[in-house]
């Protein structure tokens, strides 16, 4: 299989081509390095972009939600749709108001999503979003019921159709411009976890796992 995915009409990146990736190296990484992701869609005409839970298995990215929720519904029965997955880098703070920018990554994919239906193989996904948010969670966890399972919807989607857009310039400015006396430079942005929180209502004599206490696996600040 090629590492590119090749451009279409939908795909290709139409303004500042520079800035384009094709290569799944790029893709993915951007797609592994974030948890929340925008699906826009269509129903009767009327457009929506819906934000949710998202993970990347292969070639396959994956959300879940409430069996009653609208938007699973709609896209369950094959309907077109965008998934899109941005990370802001850095505040670009340029010598005039024109040049004032955002370093960022962003990924963004188009196809059909399909319903996972076994459910074998829907609990073996539910699992590895559990596993995505702190790895090793699952095991320590109460299983997954019946009821549960048939409320909750997956959505798996292959990715075929899929572009990147990366912005790691900093400060562009006019040449003329570099003269005048005006700071210029970039504030660098990066989301963190911070240190976990007991909920309050712990059984007796419960301790936190060790695993908790380190989020490093995150991966939010680019390579």
């Amino acid at each position: 299989m090629s590492s590119d995915f090749k451009p279409t009409a939908r795909s290709r990146v139409k303004r500042l081509h520079k800035r384009a990736h094709y290569d799944r190296d790029t893709i993915y990484a951007i797609l592994d390095a974030g948890f929340i992701c925008h699906v826009g869609y269509a129903i009767d005409g009327q457009p929506y972009v819906t934000p949710t839970a998202y993970w990347r298995e292969g070639d396959h990215v994956y959300w879940h939600g409430s069996a009653a929720s609208r938007m699973l519904r709609h896209l369950e029965q094959g309907a077109d749709c965008c998934l899109t997955v941005t990370h802001l880098d850095a505040l670009v703070l340029a010598r005039s108001g024109f040049h004032h920018s955002l370093d960022y990554r962003s990924a963004m994919i188009f196809g059909r999503a399909h319903k996972v239906t076994d459910a074998g193989e829907k609990l073996a996904k539910m699992e590895n979003f559990v596993n995505r948010i702190a790895p090793g969670r699952w095991a320590d966890l109460r299983p997954v019921n019946k009821k549960e399972l048939k409320a909750t919807t997956l959505l798996g989607m292959e990715i075929t159709e899929a572009s990147a857009k990366v912005r790691a310039a900093g400060v562009i400015d006019d040449d003329e411009d570099y003269a005048l006396p005006i700071w210029a430079g970039v504030v660098p942005v990066r989301m963190v976890a911070g240190a976990a929180r007991d909920d309050g209502r712990l059984a007796k004599g419960t301790r936190r796992p060790q695993n908790i206490d380190s989020f490093a696996h995150l991966g939010l600040a680019p390579k």
